[in-house]
C-alpha cells in the first residue's frame, strides 16, 4: 500500500510521558526545557577520568521500582525502565487506565492505537555484562 492510502487518515496524539536529562516525567521536563535549562551536566553513573569529555545527558533520581515490579527492576537495563515510565505516563496522560497488575487491562481498542518510543542505543552495558559472564561461565 503506497502513502497516499493514508492521507485521508487523521492522527490525534492523546497522551505524552517521558523521562530525560530534564526531568523523569514530562510535566517537570517540560518546564525545565521552556526555563532554558539545560539537562547536561558531570558524569556520575561511572568514572569519566580518563575520557576526553567527561560531560552527558544523565537521567538523574530516577527509581525504576516505582514503575515495575523491583525483580524487574533490577534485571532490566535502565533504558527499558524509562520506556516503561513513559509509557505508563502517556497511558495515564491519554486518560487510559494503566495496566498496573495481571487482573486489571487497559480500555485500549489496538486496532486503533499506536506507540512511538524514542531510545538511543540503551542497554550496551547490559550486554557487555552479559557477554563476559557467558564467556566465563559458559551458556548455562
Amino acid at each position: 500500500m503506497n502513502s497516499s492510502a493514508y492521507a485521508d487518515r487523521r492522527v490525534v496524539i492523546t497522551g505524552i510521558g517521558g523521562v530525560s536529562p530534564l526531568g523523569n516525567d514530562m510535566q517537570t521536563t517540560w518546564k525545565r526545557l521552556c526555563n532554558g535549562e539545560s539537562g547536561i551536566g558531570p558524569i556520575t553513573l561511572f568514572d569519566a577520568s580518563a575520557y576526553n569529555s567527561r560531560i552527558a545527558g544523565e537521567v538523574k533520581g530516577f527509581d525504576a521500582a516505582e514503575h515495575m515490579p523491583a525483580k524487574d527492576a533490577r534485571r532490566f537495563a535502565p533504558f527499558i525502565a524509562y520506556a516503561v515510565a513513559a509509557s505508563r505516563e502517556a497511558l495515564e496522560d491519554a486518560g487510559l487506565k494503566t495496566i498496573s497488575n495481571e487482573t486489571q487491562s487497559a480500555n485500549i481498542d489496538a486496532n486503533r492505537c499506536g506507540v512511538l518510543i524514542g531510545s538511543g542505543a540503551g542497554g550496551l552495558a547490559m550486554q557487555c555484562e552479559n557477554y563476559r559472564t557467558f564467556l566465563e561461565r559458559g551458556p548455562r
